[in-house]
This record gives structure tokens, sequence and C-alpha cells, in this order.
């Protein structure tokens, strides 16, 4: 069993900043990409940003420039930090993990259960 426990969302005005954290527990012999996903209300699921685990990271268009992911390898932990947020970046926002299971051996995939951001005035 893995377990992502996801943390930072709240309210934020347009312009502010938050840093989502998304930590990783469990049978897990190997972490691989780690990444960032969202959907806002009447959407599909969308990228957000992903990270590998050599860190080479890959950023929606709509992220580029604003958000940052990166990760602590040591703690299983991904980040994302979010600037000049819009109201458009309105979503809740899910933490996805790729990993080998110290238990079978596989490679699986994980979500984490979601983190409300609202960028309004």
């Amino acid at each position: 069993q893995v377990q992502l426990v996801e943390s930072g969302g709240g309210l934020v005005q347009p312009g502010g900043s938050l840093r989502l954290s998304c930590a990783a527990s469990g049978s897990i012999l190997r972490l691989n990409a780690m990444g960032w996903y969202r959907q806002a209300p009447g959407k599909e699921r969308e990228l957000v940003a992903t990270i590998s685990s050599g860190a080479v990271t890959n950023y929606a268009d709509s992220a580029k420039g604003r958000f940052t992911i990166s990760r602590e390898s040591g703690k299983n932990t991904v980040y994302l930090h979010m600037n000049s947020l819009k109201p458009e970046d309105t979503a809740v926002y899910y933490c996805n993990l790729n990993f080998r299971s110290s238990e079978s051996y596989r490679w699986l995939e994980v979500w984490g259960q979601g983190t409300l951001v609202t960028v309004s005035s």
C-alpha cells in the first residue's frame, strides 16, 4: 500500500502564490516520475507538471514561467510552487506518482486525494 498526502491548497487572490506538497509513504522500492495534474469544474483532468527521477521537468504551456515543480527524494515528496496565480488556475490539484512496489516489484501508479486551489478576489 502506498499513500499520497497532499497539502497546501486554499484561497488566494489573483497574482498570489501557493506551494503544494505531496508526501508519499508505504511500500515504495523505487520512485519514478512524480507529477501534478488539475481538474477544473466541468473540465477534464489535465497535466500541470511532471518531474522524472533524474529531475527532468515538463510543464503544461499554462504553467510555464509561473509554476515550478521540485522533489525531495529523501522524503519522497514533490512540491509545486505556483506564482502569479490567475482565476483560471482554480481547480482541484492531484498528485501522481509512478513507483516500483516493494511488495510486488511491479511498477504502479497512485493518485492523491486532491487539494482545492481557488484563485479569486
